[in-house]
């Protein structure tokens, strides 16, 4: 499994999304929870951006239509969406936030 940087650890707030692009694929990164988190920025219901949205209780919600996604899994649990988004393995090594696009789910 191949990581890249996506940004530094120092560069995340708790709960505030930071997109980033990672070999043409837009990802968002989550601090929550004492976790970080990699997440496809892109819903799976509408082509609007993730990081856009709001972080509660280990999920991330679409501002469009109100989709909530698992960080962990990536699911759903909120209409209008129903498919899954990707989410990738996370390293931290030293203050560099490493991610693989291979996918967890």
């Amino acid at each position: 499994m191949t990581f890249v940087r996506a940004c530094g650890v120092g560069e995340l707030e708790e709960d505030t999304p930071k997109r980033v692009e990672l070999d043409g694929t837009p990802v968002s990164i989550v601090q929550t929870e004492g976790e970080v988190f990699a997440i496809h920025d892109i819903c799976s219901h509408a082509n609007v951006s993730l990081s856009e949205g709001e972080v509660d209780d280990c999920h991330i919600e679409c501002w469009l239509h109100g989709s909530r996604f698992d960080l962990r899994s990536g699911k759903p649990d909120a209409l209008p969406a129903t498919r899954p988004v990707p989410v990738y393995p996370v390293k931290i090594d030293g203050d560099d936030v490493l991610v693989s696009l291979t996918q967890e789910s």
